[in-house]
């Protein structure tokens, strides 16, 4: 498969915790995450992050067919790319009985931005914050269900 440069990660990055903003959509853009239960199964593996992984976990919002969330390496234990690929994995498999869908259930690629200050955090919460009033799914995005925080600020 050909390097997607559109994707490519940075190398090094001189952050001692660095802060992400990720986003990642579901395999062809399919409607499957507004639904309490698959909120739940989000919101458990994301809980999961910091334990296992190292990842601490921020705000987030889900959409119908993505995510975009916050996440800070907190104890360097592994890479973005392998604590976004575990999450994937297991939201999956709990997923696709639920749901009764196949794998996969979410793209293999993912967007990420590295947060260099706070002013960039709070213009990217922002946008994520307001994204189901922009979709038409609320008119106040204090409505949508389908948001919160995981563990860090």
């Amino acid at each position: 498969m050909p390097e997607r440069k559109h994707l490519k990660r940075l190398g090094c990055v001189y952050q001692s915790h660095p802060r992400y903003f990720i986003t990642t959509c579901t395999y062809h853009r399919r409607n499957l995450l507004t639904n309490p239960v698959v909120h739940e199964i989000l919101r458990r593996h994301w809980a999961k992050s910091l334990n296992l992984y190292g990842w601490a976990i921020g705000s987030y919002v889900v959409m119908p067919d993505h995510v975009h969330f916050f996440c800070a390496d907190a104890e360097s234990r592994t890479t973005l790319s392998r604590m976004i690929g575990s999450w994937k994995q297991w939201t999956a498999k709990e997923m696709c009985p639920l749901l009764g869908v196949n794998v996969p259930v979410w793209q293999k690629e993912f967007f990420d931005h590295l947060i260099r200050s706070n002013e960039s955090y709070s213009e990217k919460w922002e946008y994520v914050r307001q994204n189901p009033v922009r979709a038409g799914l609320v008119n106040d995005s204090n409505d949508w269900n389908y948001s919160g925080h995981i563990d860090y600020i």
